[in-house]
């Protein structure tokens, strides 16, 4: 069981049988009343965020979360197909599952994979990844003088603005938080 007090980013809770990831928080202690927390709080199956209010000192409980790491095989379609890395058994998780962070993934990668009451909800990737430019516009001799950015499409499909000198066929990495290029690899 978890306290108000236990709250930090990141904490995964249970509200109603669903599982939730805290994003932001705030103990709140006004003049007049009792303490509350106010929380930001992010659906660990669905994505959906919200606004939360606890009073202070109110318990939640732990969710049934398993972290398992798996390798990633191949997209088929809507299912991004995994294997766990000790059994070897496989399973899958769709686009909608996956959200954004379908864009890090790369065959063979190994990340972790999240599974709520033994059905997987979502990935957990690293938070760098390197991925290799695909299609760019190149960029013009002389023209750096602003630090200036153009787009740039990775091989995962994923676009994001790059410095002028990256070209295709390079690869760069990525922070895959901020979805912001960090450096060219060599």
């Amino acid at each position: 069981m978890y306290t108000t007090s236990d709250f930090r980013n990141g904490l995964k809770i249970e509200i109603e049988g669903e599982p939730f990831i805290i994003v932001d928080f705030q103990h709140v202690k006004p003049g007049k009343g009792g303490a509350f927390v106010r929380t930001r709080i992010k659906h660990l199956e669905t994505g959906l965020v919200q606004d939360r209010t606890f009073r202070s000192g109110e318990k939640l409980s732990r969710p049934d979360l398993e972290e398992k790491e798996m390798q990633f095989l191949y997209q088929d379609g809507e299912e991004y197909h995994f294997m766990d890395t000790k059994s070897y058994e496989q399973s899958f998780l769709t686009n909608d599952q996956l959200g954004d962070q379908k864009f890090y993934l790369k065959d063979q990668m190994v990340i972790t994979v999240l599974y709520h009451n033994g059905r997987p909800i979502g990935v957990e990737v690293p938070n760098f990844v390197e991925l290799e430019v695909v299609q760019t516009e190149p960029g013009v001799k002389g023209d750096t003088a602003t630090g200036a950015t153009k787009p740039a499409t990775l091989e995962s499909g994923l676009t994001i603005n790059v410095p002028l000198f990256v070209n295709e066929g390079e690869s760069v990495k990525i922070d895959t938080r901020t979805n912001q290029y960090i450096e060219r690899v060599k």
